[in-house]
């Protein structure tokens, strides 16, 4: 079988490898136990997430086993960021109700069954049970400051501040390398290029503790041509919940992606061949829709099923053709029809002053008739499509 270095370079997932050429010959030759850590601060993980699962879901295919790390321990202290609207305390109860929504949508990428099958630990069951002292002595010891210092995800905290608990988060998050090395035999550390101190950190103290070999390999951010993070939008972000994001728009959001970013999120975010993949791509003029076409439904097919893929390509080709009978649709079932509730509810705007926002620029249709007036009402006729720009169309059922 192809190493999977191999595949996940031509595919485009790599940024940064320590000691790659021993990572490479290992991985050709033996099952490497390799690990991902992801924080349970949501009941769902988000297309900021998608990539690592991806890379997680090819590793497996080539017979190596994933570890998926939740930070319990981390999430209950805080997200370390020193913003106070993420700091959010959150209790064993609600973290394995987390733990169980991640498990739920990571099975769609990974098999928690068979020979290298995947296997889930919270770092609460050793980080929550540490002395201080003693961690400091047998851990702390191995760090240096002046190192840690030089790291760009301490640089970059400086200028505003760091917090301590920010400084001990290399020193935790090395520490649960050190654990998974023992208790499974965990040799790798993967993850976002954002985290290359911390894993390359880690990598390091198993090798100075064990006197042994451990690697670490970081992943490219999903961004867009422009270098911004993909994933969001004016409602917020993109989520791996079908309640959260629909099926529907999941798909939209993929299928509207910019021209210049279809061939990589083929490379990085489906199983399709790399031939088939520079197929699609080829053409650079309307021609390219087919791609984005093929994009939308097979991300929406890995995340949601063939299911509801189809059913989503099916309703956006409707809205598109102005096909009511397979339009995506909304049951007014409250009592309000005012039209700024109704957007709302539908997902169409994120919040009522947004709402208005968007009739008073113009953006909101009923039908072919443009609505101008924020306080108006939908009436109780059959036929009705609500529009939000060129992009967005929901029929209107009561």
């Amino acid at each position: 079988m192809k190493n999977v270095m191999d595949t996940l370079k031509e595919r485009g997932f790599i940024k940064q490898v320590v000691y790659e050429k021993e990572l490479y010959e290992l991985l050709g030759k033996e099952s490497v136990t390799f690990y991902i850590g992801f924080d349970p601060t949501a009941d769902s993980l988000h297309v900021g997430h998608f990539l690592a699962l991806m890379a997680m879901s090819y590793m497996q295919k080539h017979g190596h086993k994933p570890i998926i790390l939740i930070g319990g321990g981390t999430a209950k202290i805080g997200d370390p960021s020193g913003r106070t609207d993420m700091r959010k305390m959150m209790d064993d109860d609600t973290i394995k109700h987390n733990c169980e929504c991640f498990k739920k949508q990571m099975s769609r990428f990974l098999s928690f069954e068979g020979k290298n099958a995947a296997i889930m630990v919270n770092n609460a069951d050793w980080l929550s049970k540490l002395n201080y002292i003693d961690f400091l002595r047998d851990i702390g010891a191995s760090f240096s400051v002046n190192k840690m210092l030089t790291a760009e995800c301490f640089k970059s905290r400086m200028e505003k501040g760091l917090s301590f608990l920010e400084f001990n988060y290399m020193l935790m998050q090395s520490y649960d390398f050190l654990v998974l090395y023992e208790k499974y035999g965990c040799r790798l550390e993967c993850g976002g290029d954002d985290q290359w101190s911390n894993i390359l950190a880690g990598a390091d103290l198993i090798r100075r503790k064990k006197r042994e070999d451990a690697f670490a390999m970081t992943f490219q951010l999903l961004t867009t041509s422009e270098g911004k993070k993909m994933g969001k939008t004016q409602k917020g972000a993109v989520w791996l919940d079908a309640e959260k994001t629909s099926p529907y728009e999941f798909y939209q959001y993929w299928r509207n992606v910019d021209d210049g970013d279809v061939e990589k999120c083929l490379k990085l975010l489906t199983f399709l061949d790399i031939k088939e993949i520079e197929e699609l791509c080829k053409f650079k003029d309307e021609r390219i829709n087919k791609a984005k076409e093929k994009l939308a439904y097979e991300v929406t097919k890995i995340v949601h099923g063939s299911e509801a893929a189809d059913k989503a390509m099916y309703e956006v080709k409707a809205a598109f053709s102005d096909d009511i009978e397979n339009m995506p649709s909304f049951k007014i079932l409250g009592t309000s029809l005012k039209v700024v509730d109704i957007l709302v509810e539908t997902k169409l705007a994120p919040s009522k002053s947004e709402a208005r926002r968007l009739i008073q620029g113009g953006g909101i249709k009923l039908n072919d008739d443009k609505i101008t007036d924020t306080d108006y009402e939908i009436p109780k006729k059959d036929g009705l499509v609500l529009h939000k720009g060129k992009k967005s169309h929901i029929k209107i059922e009561f």
